[in-house]
Order: C-alpha cells, then structure tokens, then sequence
C-alpha cells in the first residue's frame, strides 16, 4: 500500500536508452529501447525478458540482505502454487471462493494461536502488508472511540493515540493520513521501549488506545504489553478512562506463539484489541501479505465494512486497498499446512538460536556494545564502544561491509537519542549458522582494517540510507 512518489534519480550523463547486446537482438529488431518512455515497436518476449533480467540482476543478493525483515525464499511447491495463484483477484469473493474461504480459514487460525476468546466468532482479513493491517486496526480504534464519545454527548474534535518514538513508519502515516494526534512516549537508555513509564501524562479521554509493539522495528525487542496494560488498569481505576491496546506483531505475532508461548502479549491480556502481523516476514511467505485480527466481532465497528455487489456477488470488505493479490493468502494457508505448530516453532527458533549466537560473537569484539540480543525476535542491534575509535564509524562500517556483498544498515536512534547510531541485523529463516559464520569472519576483517587506520576515515554527508 505504500506507494514511493519520489524518483530515484537520473545520474548525470546517464544514456537515454538500454542498448541491447547483438546476441539477444533478434533480425529486425532495433537494438536499442528507450528508457523513459515507450517503445515505439513491439519486441520478442525473448528479448523483453533479457532486458528487464539484466536490469533486476544489479540488485543486491537477498540472502545476505540482514537489513530486511521480508521472506525472501521459499520452497519448490510454494513457487508452484504461486504461478498457479498468480491471476486470483483477493477482492473477488464470488468469482474465488475458496480463496476467500482459505483467507477466512488463516484468520482463524491467527485469531486461536493468539489465545482469541472465541476464534470461531471474531473477524479479521488479510492485507497487503502489516502496515495497511496496522491502520486497518487504528481506524477501529478511532471509530469505536468516536461511538463512545457521541454516545456519551461529548466532542470527536480531537482523538490522539499514544506510541513510542520508536515506531514504525506506518503508524506516523496513520495519524497523519487519518488526523489523529500522535503522542510519542520517547525511548532512552533507561527505558528502551514503551514498558509503561508515565503512560499516565500521555492518555486522556480523547485517547483512542496505546499502540504496544512485538518486536521494534529499530532493535527487535518487545515492548512488554501485560505491563502496559497493568499500567492502564491503574490509570482507569484513578480516572475512569478505558484505553485499550492495539498489539503490532508485525514481526513478533509470528515468533512469540512458538518461541515463548508463554510470554503474556496477545489477546490473553484483556485490554488487547487487535493484533496485526506480516505474513511475508516471519510469516515466512513472499511479499506482501498483512493480517489483522479483532478479539471479538464487538471490536471492528460495523459501519467500517462495506457491503459491495461485485461480479454478480454481495461481499463484505474492510481494506484500504481494493483489488489485490490472491495467491499470498494460499502460500500463507500452504505453510501454515505445511509446518504446523512443530514446524514454525523449529524455523523461529533456528533462527533464533543464530541470532544469538551472533549478537554472543559480536558482543565479544571490543569495538562494539550490545543493545540487545535478539532473544525476543531474532534481530539485534549494536553500538560503537564510547572511545573505541575516533577514526571511524558505523556507517564506514557498514560501507566496507557492502564491498563483501553484506547489507547491514547503520541508522540513528530515534529523536530522543539523536546521538545514538547503532547497526541491526535481522536473521530470517534460511540465514544459516554457515552464512553467519561467513558473515562474522567478513565482519572482523573490516573491523582490523578500520581500526588499523592511522587518521580518520571521511565523514562528510554521511547519512543513513536505511528508513524504518
């Protein structure tokens, strides 16, 4: 859902067109198209296809991207079912049931593995990604809020929903796009994430539910939801005022059930809401594919469903998207057959364990602080040592680490620690102990020679290139 309105930009004397090497130009084909603009001819698929091949072919190497938590393999049969599924329209109910049933299927079983009250007779949908599930979940918060504000006589004028500074793009957009104040709670050294601290000076009546993050998108850890919620019991019991919590488990949904089933996040905390996740992160299938699910049919209010008659069906629809992909809701219904349970817990926890092992490797390294380990979700961050170095930094780090293929961003905390630059990596499954240790040997090398450097490395208009 997220659509990119600046373009990337032209490189001075770059030529306005793709010149075609001789061995794929077929006889009577012209051997040079356009780049911004259409062709005037048509051209052999063949040939097409070379191209647009040759161009994706300078991409980096998705297996040793450690920036990005999206799947980026997936089995033979998956890659099968995903041709097959290729031409399925998500919103077209009546011509795909059973692809709506299979979707219907997935929330259902989401709504049971986060301990719903009543699987069987909640509501949820798949989306494009865990972002549009994200708003999906604010816009609930702000209607049911909205319903109990007019119920009771008083003004809908100024909703706001509290979050931490550390939160992920999408809900910035939210409040942006749909005029909700944000109230950011700031992180520090003390406290790393939102736990709760002075929740109290941030909510009022005009709060539409605290935002609690599974696994923070900066470092990977998890915000403590049963706290937070511990936090808004006593602030009601003082003030009368009923917040709930929307749960983004954009990463986390995915890795608390079978990593640590019995860490207390999900729906078995009463004041939980909603709960969002990725399909295509530790969900383990291709992009894009979100899911949301409510607690109960209560928490989604009605009037945000839509009844629409299309191809000759009546279909309920609540999505800021409208046409979509189909076949990512089956490759999620194929893993969820294909793993179970047994299945998922063994991938997240082999991943886990390699993250741990890292984060153990690197903590070791005397340039380098920990932030954390990965032992919530398998991704971690470190820092710069204080007084390691003067000649270097992390993004020299992360510049050199680029030479030798790796993709490991370096970035700045967020505002309330603006001098704060640390580096993360994300482990996801098919990153092996192999490919680890492969990294780590590569890591040392280009720390020996950045600490080998007799004066300091250049720094002028060194930024991040790496958004959360």
């Amino acid at each position: 859902m997220v659509t990119n309105t600046r373009r990337v930009e032209r490189r001075d004397g770059e030529p306005e067109v793709v010149e075609l090497n001789p061995i794929f130009a077929r006889p009577g084909e012209a051997t040079a198209v356009p780049k911004f603009r259409f062709p005037g001819d048509e051209a052999l698929p063949s040939t097409a296809y070379q191209i647009v091949h040759d161009e994706a072919m300078l991409d980096g190497n998705a297996r040793l991207n450690l920036a990005t938590f999206v799947g980026t393999w997936m089995d033979e049969y998956a890659s099968r079912l995903y041709i097959e599924a290729a031409d399925k329209n998500m919103i077209d109910k009546d011509e795909y049931p059973q692809t709506a049933a299979v979707e219907t299927r997935c929330w259902t079983m989401l709504a049971d593995l986060w301990h719903a009250p009543d699987p069987e007779n909640t509501i949820g949908t798949s989306t494009i990604g865990s972002s549009e599930a994200a708003m999906l979940g604010g816009l609930a918060l702000k209607r049911r809020w909205q319903h109990a504000r007019r119920a009771a006589g008083k003004s809908t004028d100024k909703p706001n929903l509290v979050l931490s500074t550390a939160v992920q793009v999408c809900w910035e957009k939210f409040c942006n796009y749909f005029e909700v104040e944000a109230r950011y709670v700031p992180i520090s050294l003390e406290h790393k994430v939102l736990d709760g601290y002075e929740l109290e000076k941030y909510v009022d009546e005009n709060t539409i539910g605290v935002v609690a993050i599974m696994g923070v998108t900066y470092t990977g850890m998890y915000e403590p939801v049963a706290q937070i919620a511990e936090v808004l019991d006593k602030i009601q019991e003082s003030t009368g005022l009923d917040i709930p919590i929307h749960v983004d488990g954009a990463s986390g949904g995915m890795i608390a059930p079978f990593v640590q089933p019995d860490l207390n996040w999900d729906f078995r905390v009463k004041r939980v809401a909603s709960i969002n996740t990725s399909g295509h992160k530790y969900g383990l299938v291709y992009p894009g594919l979100g899911w949301v699910v409510w607690r109960d049919v209560a928490s989604l209010p009605e009037d945000l469903v839509f009844r629409v008659s299309y191809l000759g069906g009546d279909m309920p629809t609540f999505a800021l998207n409208f046409s979509r992909p189909g076949a990512q809701v089956l490759l999620q219904y194929y893993l969820f057959l294909r793993l179970g349970r047994a299945g998922y817990t063994t991938v997240q926890e082999t991943s886990r364990n390699v993250a741990l092992f890292l984060s153990g490797e690197i903590a070791k390294m005397p340039a380098f602080e920990l932030w954390n380990d990965g032992s919530d979700i398998p991704v971690f961050a470190w820092r710069l040592r204080e007084g390691h170095t003067e000649n270097w930094n992390l993004y020299h780090l992360s510049d050199r680490l680029r030479t030798k293929g790796w993709l490991v961003p370096a970035y700045p905390m967020p505002d309330d620690l603006p001098d704060l630059t640390v580096q993360r990596v994300v482990v996801r499954n098919g990153f092996s102990h192999d490919l680890a240790s492969a990294f780590l040997a590569d890591l040392e090398d280009e720390v020996a020679y950045l600490d080998a450097l007799t004066g300091p490395m250049p720094a002028e208009g060194q930024r991040s290139g790496f958004h959360h």
